[in-house]
């Protein structure tokens, strides 16, 4: 059966209509910005994969056309008519955008003899579409360069949809990274891939309708593309700034931004076009401190700084500022207060937290206590509709003290079933927990419906009317978020909830990710995939050979864990087996697509010594499950 969303409610609807009030909705410079500089779009505005599938389909979010319906944060609606926008821009003479083909940007920089591209989207396909629409408006030229301005995989997903490895072996075609990219772009995808695939499933709204109960945007841009994910690796690295490039005869100063939005992050200025690309260290919302798919806590601080030193070595020196989503920024004067005020944003989130946190405040008394600045609050590019100053105050407490808010009673708590039968019995029995809980939804106080409905449903998660609950709780959470992030999860718990996990899949690292794997990042992964309490009474040496690379790895599996040496003559131990095979064979056995058995049938890895050791080795791993229970256990 399947549960069709609801509506709003009367408390819903009120929150929602005071946001009206509040915020200076009569402000909208932002429209003709996000217009500004349009030449042409494709029409209809669909783009499809070698197979015929869509890959894209913005055909779909036609109703935001509309007015802000009730159960859409009106400030949200606003930022989705804005990401609405789509085609190909012109920036400044010379510099063009693709914009709204997928959720980032592709920048498109005429050389002198040909084009040099930014960041080629998500994938193959919209990247492929978006030269395409170039060509036919701005003339048939070779690409000369990309530039990859940093390690998510949205900034160079569809790179082999506009150039081929063939093209960036010979030379004809230079791939510009920041240092750290490759490794960056791969240990994220592959060693915690499983759960932030998962994760970026409810994040990005993957399995909801479009529609105004539905996806409305993602807050970066409108939807994920689903096309192919690729990855070519790069030719030139930039390692610090104030280092320059010529591409195609085009000058490039660079600004080195490492562990700001990125890990491996960089932007760059145009000195001939007084042009500033921020890549995504800023952009039209606040961003995440702490992404809610999964990642690596952002250095606010350092962020802040980053922005700071742009401004200053680059403000005076740019008419335009152009971003990795979203629209420009036009003028000195409104570049610098967007400089400034996204500067001060992060700033003031840092040292507040800080602040507080020296009071003895603990990490969620601090969220609810801190509001902005009006003259950062009221800001609509601060406004938080991917991150949230909710979760980003969060995340600079966790970086500086860790998710222990120094209380004994929250060192060791139960984990969710078991606390969840425990509240449940002190309250109770569940039909008592239900009773009361109505009556706050009713009320309209729904985050405590959820936070304590939650414990009926890990109890018992066979109990329909809990579930119910539950799911329209969240419904109405998601209704009132002004957080594209925040409104998908709540949308994705409720629909799970009431239909159960629609989404399957192998994971997120596509072929190219896992072909640019080094083979120590293969073996880090197969001892992640290793099943410690498993394993801790085995002892294994597998000596093994790459063929094609010619490296030599001696594996040992001992006390539970998973040792490589990259030296087996040195090693503490002789083998129990000797294997031979290629990166290639060893990448697909690693991640569990591929047998023991269908490797040696096929050749493709050759055994010598006590075969069964290799055969324990995998048996010994465990293989992940994509579609784990989220908000049920």
């Amino acid at each position: 059966m399947t549960f069709e969303p609801k509506a709003a409610t009367a408390e819903t609807i009120a929150a929602n209509q005071a946001v009206l009030e509040q915020l200076p909705f009569d402000d909208r410079r932002s429209y003709d910005d996000a217009r500004r500089g349009f030449i042409a779009s494709i029409a209809p505005k669909i783009v499809t994969g070698p197979d015929g599938s869509t890959v894209w389909d913005l055909e779909r979010f036609g109703f935001l056309a509309g007015s802000s319906p009730d159960t859409v944060n009106p400030s949200l609606w606003r930022m989705a008519q804005l990401n609405m926008n789509h085609g190909l821009f012109k920036v400044v003479d010379r510099i063009y955008q693709i914009r709204g083909l997928d959720i980032s940007n592709m920048t498109v920089v005429e050389g002198d003899t040909g084009y040099v591209v930014i960041d080629p989207l998500l994938t193959a396909e919209s990247a492929a579409a978006g030269m395409q629409l170039v060509r036919e408006h701005l003339g048939d030229r070779p690409i000369r360069a990309i530039i990859y301005t940093h390690s998510h995989s949205d900034h160079f997903g569809g790179v082999k949809g506009i150039v081929s490895e063939d093209d960036v072996r010979s030379g004809a075609i230079r791939i510009v990274a920041p240092t750290g990219f490759m490794a960056h772009a791969i240990s994220e995808n592959v060693y915690a891939g499983t759960p932030m695939t998962r994760r970026a499933h409810y994040m990005y709204g993957v399995t909801l309708p479009p529609g105004a109960r539905g996806l409305v945007s993602t807050g970066l841009g409108i939807a994920l593309a689903r096309g192919t994910t690729t990855l070519l690796e790069p030719t030139d690295l930039v390692t610090e700034s104030g280092q320059e490039l010529t591409l195609d005869g085009v000058r490039i100063v660079f600004q080195f931004t490492p562990d700001s939005e990125a890990p491996a992050e960089m932007n760059f200025h145009f000195p001939q076009f007084r042009a500033l690309c921020m890549a995504e260290n800023v952009s039209h919302n606040m961003h995440n401190l702490y992404t809610l798919r999964g990642a690596q806590i952002r250095d606010a601080a350092a962020w802040s700084d980053y922005i700071h030193e742009a401004l200053e070595q680059f403000g005076a020196e740019s008419d335009v500022l152009f971003i990795s989503h979203h629209w420009p920024v036009w003028g000195r004067a409104n570049i610098q207060e967007f400089l400034e005020k996204q500067r001060d944003l992060y700033r003031f989130l840092h040292d507040e937290t800080l602040r507080l946190a020296a009071h003895g405040h603990t990490m969620v008394e601090i969220a609810e206590m801190i509001e902005l600045p009006d003259s950062l609050d009221s800001f609509w590019a601060n406004r938080g509709y991917y991150g949230t100053l909710d979760h980003n105050v969060k995340a600079v407490y966790q970086k500086y003290l860790g998710w222990f808010d120094g209380n004994p009673a929250n060192l060791h708590p139960h984990e969710p079933v078991a606390a969840g039968a425990r509240y449940v019995d002190f309250m109770g029995g569940p039909d008592a927990v239900l009773e009361k809980a109505r009556r706050s939804f009713d009320d309209g106080d729904y985050r405590w419906v959820v936070q304590v409905v939650n414990h009926v449903v890990f109890a018992d998660p066979g109990n329909r009317d809990a579930l119910n609950l539950q799911a329209d709780a969240l419904e109405q959470l998601g209704y009132q978020a002004e957080s594209a992030p925040w409104r998908n999860f709540y949308l994705t718990g409720a629909q799970e909830l009431r239909d159960g996990v629609a989404v399957r899949g192998r994971g997120a690292a596509s072929p190219d990710v896992l072909a640019a794997m080094t083979t120590d990042m293969l073996l880090n992964y197969l001892a992640i995939r290793l099943n410690g309490p498993k394993a801790a009474e085995h002892d294994l040496g597998i000596r093994i050979r790459v063929s094609d690379t010619e490296e030599q790895r001696l594996v040992r599996v001992r006390r539970g864990v998973l040792i490589r040496s990259a030296h087996p003559q040195k090693a503490d131990a002789p083998a129990d087996v000797s294997v031979e095979l290629d990166r290639g064979t060893l990448a697909m056995l690693v991640l569990g697509r591929l047998s023991v058995d269908d490797a040696i049938a096929a050749g493709a890895s050759v055994l010598s010594g006590d075969s069964e050791a290799f055969y324990e080795l995998f048996a010994l791993c465990d293989h992940f499950e994509p579609s784990f229970d989220i908000v049920t256990p």
